[in-house]
């Protein structure tokens, strides 16, 4: 696959009036990755390898790329064929009408299943209402990136990470480019479902503080509940009708498991928040490189950067 999606960016970039810098980052691949990208850096002089010591996930390997990307522009993308390279003229010709950001929108093709289609819908409707920053839904981290763009996010060095939502955060002048997401060159996609589970936690709990606000409501509820019934049973014993105080065993555990319910609920959401501030101020580093390739960049008026 490396090989391929190599010789398909080379075509592209050998077209375009600019020298360019390949960044690959290897995420701690246990296959034949390795040798390939070696092979790739020996033939091709424009071409950097960084290998991460083990899987750190893709946004730590982003976050590897960006720290070592020295251009102009700079972009991000997958090699798995999935972010075409025939877009890159386009998202260089925007960047030039004074965009920091160029942010690719990929269009839900119908072939993908509606169980897929669906989760994706919900989270960014999750995302986009509860938090206070807007997530363009179906974007992807195929984005190009001016310089300015690039050192602020730099300078963004928390460790749960989800880089659409740092990106946005930034607020820096950013333009869309929809596109039709072309299918993989080879093999099946590596990111499971527990991953983009994590990711969207990431998401949640790194841009939005609701989950601790509904605890919170959830909580006041049950206390004018309370107040409520005691109201009651007080007018009962005000009335006189005390013998319509029958305790009810069924009814009381029904109570209880809410209130219990509701309790552990509100204490494992405030115990996920605690949990990313200790893995905050440990301070351990997003990632850890075990080598790298590269040699001296080019001299030029405008270098690009792309990682995968």
């Amino acid at each position: 696959m490396l090989p391929a999606f190599h010789a398909m960016l080379c075509e592209v970039v050998q077209s375009l009036p600019y020298d360019f810098t390949i960044l690959y980052i290897n995420d701690g691949s246990k296959d034949r990755t390795s040798g390939v990208l070696d092979e790739l850096a020996a033939a091709d002089e424009r071409v950097q390898v960084v290998e991460l010591s083990r899987n750190f996930g893709h946004q730590a390997a982003l976050t590897a790329g960006l720290d070592r990307a020295e251009g102009d522009l700079v972009i991000t993308m997958d090699c798995d064929g999935q972010h075409p390279p025939s877009l890159i003229p386009e998202m260089i010709s925007l960047a030039k009408l004074g965009y920091d950001i160029v942010i690719t929108q990929r269009q839900e093709p119908q072939s993908l299943s509606l169980l897929k289609r669906l989760s994706s819908n919900l989270f960014y409707r999750l995302i986009n209402w509860i938090g206070d920053t807007h997530i363009l839904p179906g974007s992807a981290d195929f984005r190009l990136m001016s310089r300015t763009a690039v050192l602020a996010l730099r300078s963004m060095r928390e460790y749960n990470r989800f880089l659409r939502g740092m990106v946005a955060w930034m607020g820096f002048r950013s333009v869309i480019l929809p596109y039709q997401q072309p299918p993989r060159l080879a093999g099946a996609s590596k990111y499971s479902a527990r991953k983009m589970f994590r990711l969207a936690a990431n998401a949640i709990f790194s841009f939005s503080l609701v989950p601790l606000y509904i605890s919170l409501t959830l909580g006041g509820i049950f206390l004018v509940l309370a107040l409520v019934q005691a109201l009651w049973v007080f007018s009962l014993w005000l009335r006189g009708a005390r013998d319509q105080l029958v305790p009810g065993w069924s009814s009381l555990m029904f109570v209880l498991l809410i209130v219990g319910g509701t309790l552990m609920i509100s204490i494992g959401l405030a115990g996920i928040y605690i949990g990313y501030i200790f893995q905050e101020i440990k301070g351990r580093p997003v990632y850890l490189v075990r080598q790298e390739i590269k040699k001296a960049a080019p001299k030029n008026e405008m270098k690009k950067d792309q990682h995968g």
